[in-house]
C-alpha cells in the first residue's frame, strides 16, 4: 500500500503517543488496522506481544474508542474501528473536557498579576474603553473633561447595565446647574478645575493610573500603568477616594433607589442608603454576611465620604451601623477588619 501521501511510521508513533498510547498499545492498535479484526493470536503474532497481554491492550484501546472487542464470539476476536470514528471518538472526550481545562485556565490568568507601561494615547483609551465594557458591578473613573466624550458611550452602557458609576472630571470649570447630560453616564460626577492624574478603577480587579498628558498627543514621554491584581487595584481605588473624590466639586448624583432595594456590592448600598437618610427616609436593613450570618435592624448610623457632608471618622471609613435585638452591630465591605462583620448582600427598606 503506497502511504508516501501520509505520516512515516516513526512520526505516526509519535503523534499516536500524544493520546497517551503506550509503546506496545500502538504496536497493537497499528496491527489491527492492517489486519481490520482477528483473534487474539493473530494479533499477538502481528504485533510481537503475548496473547495474554493483547486482551488487556484491547480493553484499554476499547476504552479509547479505537477498538471494538467482540467478547462473546468464539475464539475472542477483535476489530478496528474505521479511523473517522475513532478519530470522532477522541475529538469528542477532547471537546467534552474542554471547558473545564478552560475554566481552570482562566482561574490561573485571573490570578495572575499584570503590570504593564502605557506610553500610547490609543491604548490607554482602548483599556479603558474595554475594561468599561467588562465592568460588571463598579468603576470609577477620573480623566481630564476634553476626553469624557470618547468614553461616554462606554459608561452609558455600563450604567445601562446596572454597574455603580463615579465620574470626576479633571481641567473642567464650574457649569451651569443644568446636569442632566450626567443622568444616564453615572450615579455621582464631580470635577476639579485643575489636572490630575487620570484613572480608572473596575471592579476592585484592575486599574490604571497615568500622567493626564498622555491622553493629550498620540506619542509623547509620559506615560500611565495598568494592573490585574486586588491589592494594587485597590491601591489607586484608595488614592481615588482618598484624595481626589473629596477634594473636587460636586457636579451630580443621582436619586436614591426605589425602596426596597438590594446590594451586592457594598459601597454602592452604602451610598444609596445616605441618599435616603438625606431624603429624610426612616431606613432599616437587612444584611447577609460573608459567614452567612443573617441581620435585621434599623440603619442607626452611616460612615462615608462619597457624598457631602462626610460621615466617616478616618480615611475611605465606608460602613453600615444596625440596631438588631442583639445591639448595634457595625458592617463594612470586603476586606473590613474594624466592623463586626464583613457584609455579602444589603437590602434597605423604608418600613420594618
Amino acid at each position: 500500500m503506497n502511504r508516501s501521501s501520509g505520516l512515516d511510521d516513526a512520526a505516526l508513533r509519535e503523534e499516536l503517543s500524544v493520546f497517551g498510547l503506550s509503546d506496545t498499545e500502538i504496536d497493537t492498535y497499528l496491527a489491527l488496522l492492517s489486519l481490520g479484526e482477528a483473534t487474539t493470536r493473530a494479533i499477538a503474532e502481528a504485533a510481537d506481544v503475548s496473547q495474554r497481554g493483547v486482551y488487556g491492550i484491547a480493553e484499554r484501546l476499547e476504552r479509547r474508542g479505537l477498538v471494538r472487542v467482540k467478547k462473546h464470539a468464539s475464539p475472542t476476536t477483535i476489530s478496528a474501528l474505521p479511523p473517522e470514528e475513532a478519530m470522532q471518538n477522541l475529538s469528542t472526550r477532547i471537546e467534552s473536557i474542554t471547558p473545564s481545562l478552560k475554566e481552570r485556565f482562566d482561574d490561573s490568568t485571573e490570578q495572575a498579576p499584570e503590570i504593564r507601561i502605557i506610553k500610547s494615547r490609543e491604548t490607554a483609551l482602548k483599556r479603558m474603553r474595554t475594561a468599561l465594557s467588562e465592568a460588571e458591578v463598579e468603576a470609577l473613573v477620573a480623566v481630564p473633561e476634553h476626553v469624557y466624550p470618547e468614553i461616554e458611550a462606554e459608561l452609558k452602557d455600563a450604567a445601562a447595565r446596572g454597574v455603580f458609576i463615579f465620574l470626576l472630571l479633571g481641567e473642567m470649570d464650574e457649569v451651569d446647574d443644568d446636569t442632566h447630560e450626567f443622568a444616564d453616564v453615572a450615579d455621582a460626577v464631580r470635577y476639579w478645575d485643575a489636572s490630575l492624574p487620570f484613572l480608572y478603577t473596575v471592579d476592585d480587579k484592575s486599574a490604571m493610573i497615568g500622567d493626564p498628558h498622555v491622553l493629550e498627543l498620540p506619542h509623547n514621554d509620559k506615560d500611565a500603568v495598568t494592573v490585574t491584581q486586588n491589592h494594587l487595584a485597590g491601591s489607586v481605588l484608595g488614592m481615588y477616594l482618598s484624595a481626589y473624590w473629596p477634594a473636587s466639586k460636586l457636579q451630580y448624583v443621582t436619586d436614591p433607589d426605589p425602596l426596597p432595594a438590594s446590594y451586592d456590592w457594598f459601597r454602592e448600598a452604602v451610598f444609596h442608603a445616605f441618599l435616603h437618610r438625606q431624603a429624610g427616609t426612616d431606613l432599616w436593613a437587612d444584611v447577609v454576611t460573608e459567614s452567612g450570618e443573617e441581620f435585621f435592624g434599623k440603619i442607626i448610623d452611616i460612615r462615608q465620604a462619597f457624598v457631602e457632608p462626610a460621615s466617616n471618622d478616618y480615611t475611605l471609613e465606608t460602613s453600615l451601623v444596625l440596631e438588631t435585638l442583639d445591639g448595634e452591630v457595625s458592617f463594612g465591605g470586603p476586606g473590613a477588619f474594624i466592623e463586626d462583620h464583613r457584609a455579602e448582600r444589603v437590602t434597605l427598606r423604608a418600613n420594618p
